[in-house]
């Protein structure tokens, strides 16, 4: 497809953001909470069917702890050479 030689190619930084909402963003800072967020602990992006059948961070939590005990639990199938 080739432009029109008055049409600007596409940037990133397009995008369609309301003009009124222009002012509220000027004096954004990117990442500024990435710090305390990796302090804080790890964030998992959970699929939508996971996320159905765990809602909350809870329900997440103590089903990887019974995963955690359940392989802690089991004998090692490694054998000793």
């Amino acid at each position: 497809m080739k432009m029109k030689p008055d049409e600007q190619p596409a940037t990133l930084l397009d995008d369609d953001l309301l003009p009124e909402y222009s002012g509220l963003l000027k004096n954004g800072v990117r990442g500024k909470y990435a710090g305390r967020l990796s302090r804080r602990g790890n964030l998992a992006l959970l699929a939508p069917d996971v996320a159905e059948a765990f809602p909350t961070d809870e329900a997440v939590n103590d089903a990887l702890r019974g995963l955690i005990a359940t392989r802690s639990e089991a004998p090692s199938s490694q054998s000793a050479a």
